[in-house]
């Protein structure tokens, strides 16, 4: 069981959610006139990260093609 607690699928899984957060928050920011610009900078400056994470993530875990 501790060994799903940290396979790379559970935190790919984690990524993904917590990008769709950020999605959803930057999201309501924008709707609601809410334009703190640093805060929005740094919101989609992370939002940018985990989606380059679970890019470098889905790679990692994607079998090899060329077999």
């Amino acid at each position: 069981m501790d060994s799903n607690l940290h396979s790379p699928q559970r935190r790919l899984i984690e990524l993904r959610m917590a990008h769709a957060d950020l999605n959803v928050s930057i999201d309501r920011m924008g709707q609601a006139g809410e334009l703190d610009e640093l805060l929005m900078r740094r919101l989609k400056k992370r939002r940018l990260a985990l989606r380059d994470e679970i890019g470098s993530l889905e790679h990692e875990l994607r079998p090899d093609e060329s077999a």
